[in-house]
């Protein structure tokens, strides 16, 4: 009796390529579920952002990274110059901008 309750608690051979298997199917379904789909919103959202800022024109409304407000005086190769109140300007780098959420809800509005 007690061999056999030894023998059902000993593993099976190959036991441990199946369980090693299972884990590598596992992270493979994760991957094609979670991170490619991630990864490819990813880069839509930076494409359509580049579109953007490729696009900007003197006087469009625009956020810093850093949340302030202004609109385009000026556009360089890298920088923006932003007049954010009357005679107030500052140089911002071209990375660090974002489209007006005024103005992104105005244009949602005006496609319905």
């Amino acid at each position: 009796m007690l061999n056999t309750i030894l023998l059902q608690a000993a593993p099976a051979s190959g036991g441990g390529l199946g369980g090693i298997l299972m884990i590598v199917l596992i992270f493979v379904i994760f991957y094609f579920f979670m991170i490619m789909p991630q990864q490819k919103r990813q880069k839509q959202q930076q494409k359509k952002l580049d579109t953007f800022r490729d696009g900007l024109k003197n006087g469009d409304k625009v956020v810093t990274a850093g949340g302030i407000h202004g609109r385009v005086r000026e556009v360089k190769d890298t920088t923006i110059i932003l007049e954010v109140a009357d005679g107030v300007r500052i140089k911002v780098d071209k990375t660090s901008i974002y489209e007006s959420m005024e103005d992104v809800a105005g244009a949602n509005a005006a496609n319905k």
